[in-house]
């Protein structure tokens, strides 16, 4: 997956229901630009280096992806923040949320 991720121009996620968005993080871990659905997990996953567009208004999406595809410092500069943000989700980061939740629920209980 890797492979195909970093050598792509950019990821299309127009998806109508997602719980986290870990390929747009995957993309960005590579530096490729990502254009995504305005909802569910996307945006807190992406942050601010994406183009979001609504996943029912495919113009908003052709027009985003045109954007990326056309724009060399759009592209570099949704690249490095991408890059920038995937490292911001590492395993140990996640384990501590988890683990702290864990830890706040058993005292509630």
């Amino acid at each position: 997956m890797v492979p195909l991720l970093a050598g792509a121009s950019a990821l299309a996620m127009p998806s109508f229901l997602e719980g986290f968005g870990l390929p747009v993080l995957e993309a960005q871990a590579v530096g490729t630009p990502v254009v995504c659905a305005d909802r569910g997990g996307l945006p807190e996953a992406a942050g601010d280096a994406a183009l979001f567009a609504s996943p029912e208004d495919p113009a908003a999406l052709a027009d985003a992806l045109r954007r990326v595809l056309t724009d060399p410092v759009l592209a570099a500069r949704l690249s490095a923040r991408g890059r920038e943000r995937a490292r911001a989700f590492t395993w140990e980061a996640s384990f501590e949320k988890v683990a702290a939740a864990w830890r706040d629920a058993a005292e509630g209980a």
